[in-house]
């Protein structure tokens, strides 16, 4: 049985049974130098800014915002590719941030990631069967005939065939090579996997097949997911929860259905106008909200809410007053917005103002 916190958290990131993951307070700031022999810090990037959650074992974190959110950086973080500036990241109980050496090799071993651009990410001079084994080799999971044996399995339940272990990257599509991918991040078995935008790049009509075995893997290996991604369609489809970032902050977090519902914050709402509805007659009652402007400079945050530079309800409090981020609901529906009250009346105005309510 829950306890009472689990039940009705205070945080995204308050723990209860079940949590493989916990990210707390993390941040990541990549500093500015100037000077070429005497270098010092002129400044900071600032691409993550205090972001705390919990995943839950087995399930789907979904991690949406536009490009240059922190959406990238906080996945790069947990598989240790950049070291945090400060805060912790703990699975099952282990701190991400502070292993090293033996500890760092163990933990990596649990958590691997599937990278955005498939072409990018496999060495064009390996051939595909070296790929998919060199975590196993590295972890000495087999002798050499064990580790053949596995790779040729491995493509199997990819859905690729076993034949094609000695063949190179280049001989293979766009989808054929994210398949590879993720061969090789199941390859030694892990319990967490951060995918980075793993179907942006490929043809849509792939999209739905990557999807679907990604899916199917998670339920045959108790697999768990952090899944990163700009789509709202794409993340209506595979996430149990969603977190929603904005410069480095979340804005909203929830479970699936509340956040499409029922949105509390202005940048959700925007991001939910911009996915085509297939019925003509509700999308004809909707209207399109058009955000202002460009995403603000990480290197220059507004003061107060750092959305208020683009968002069409803000008044003088958000420009002075950062919100913080606290469950609207009693449900576990997290918005940091001092106007919630008041984002469901964009879904048919667009703007407040423009019907005279501020």
């Amino acid at each position: 049985m829950e306890t009472s916190a689990a039940t009705n958290p205070t945080t995204p990131a308050t723990p209860s049974a079940g949590d493989i993951l916990k990210v707390d307070e993390l941040v990541m700031h990549f500093p500015i130098m100037q000077g070429i022999i005497f270098q010092r810090q002129v400044g900071a990037i600032r691409a993550v800014d205090g972001v705390s959650f919990t995943i839950k074992r087995g399930e789907t974190l979904g991690l949406v915002g536009e490009s240059g959110s922190g959406k990238s950086t906080i996945g790069r973080c947990l598989v240790r590719l950049y070291q945090p500036t400060s805060g912790h990241m703990f699975l099952a109980g282990d701190d991400l941030g502070v292993a090293k050496g033996t500890a760092l090799r163990t933990i990596r071993q649990r958590v691997q990631m599937i990278f955005q651009d498939p072409y990018a990410s496999l060495d064009p001079r390996m051939t595909v069967g070296a790929l998919i084994s060199e975590p196993m080799v590295i972890y000495k999971t087999g002798s050499r005939s064990d580790i053949r044996t596995r790779t040729e399995e491995l493509l199997r339940k990819v859905g690729l065939n076993p034949m094609f272990v000695d063949r190179y990257p280049h001989e293979f599509s766009g989808g054929q090579r994210q398949r590879i991918a993720i061969a090789r991040a199941i390859s030694i078995e892990p319990q967490f996997i951060v995918a980075d935008e793993p179907v942006s790049a490929l043809d849509v009509s792939i999209r739905a097949q990557v999807i679907n075995l990604m899916q199917h893997l998670q339920r045959e290996m108790g697999l768990t997911y952090l899944f990163i991604t700009h789509d709202m369609s794409v993340v209506r489809h595979v996430a149990t929860r969603i977190a929603v970032m904005y410069l480095g902050k979340l804005m909203e977090f929830s479970d699936r259905t509340d956040l499409f519902v029922n949105p509390l914050h202005p940048y959700t709402m925007a991001l939910l106008s911009a996915v085509p509805i297939p019925d003509p007659r509700v999308e004809r009652q909707r209207k399109r909200i058009i955000l202002k402007g460009d995403l603000p400079s990480p290197i220059n945050i507004p003061k107060g809410c750092r959305f208020h530079t683009r968002c069409p309800i803000a008044q003088n409090i958000c420009r002075e007053v950062e919100p913080p981020l606290e469950d609207k609901t009693g449900r576990g529906h997290f918005a940091a917005c001092h106007f919630s009250d008041r984002v469901a009346s964009l879904a048919t105005t667009g703007s407040l103002e423009e019907r005279g309510t501020l």
